[in-house]
């Protein structure tokens, strides 16, 4: 259950500090520089709405631009961790692929 019952952690608290600053240092009308956090189980709260978060999925920070419908829902939710498997493409034993490139 996403509910803050029992507070907020100190690096939640951070993380919302610097998503506030990046906001107030952002010009009307433009998007706010990206904050890169680790915090995959932080839950979006509405403060955070308009704010543009780079999620790090082990690999690289991908960037996540929070929107109304994302509230109560994590962080990580929004930033896949695997690459997502193509079935059916030619494959290395096949005769084939002589003429598929790898890429």
């Amino acid at each position: 259950r996403r509910k803050f019952s029992r507070g907020i952690k100190r690096k939640p608290i951070a993380l919302l500090k610097k998503l506030r600053k990046a906001k107030r240092e952002t010009a009307y009308g433009e998007k706010p520089e990206p904050v890169k956090t680790h915090l995959r189980n932080m839950v979006i709260v509405p403060e955070m709405i308009g704010s543009i978060v780079g999620v790090y999925n082990g690999k690289q920070y991908i960037g996540v631009e929070v929107k109304p419908e994302m509230i109560g829902h994590y962080l990580g939710e929004f930033a896949i961790t695997y690459k997502p498997i193509r079935h059916g493409r030619a494959g290395m034993n096949d005769k084939t692929t002589a003429f598929v490139p790898l890429k």
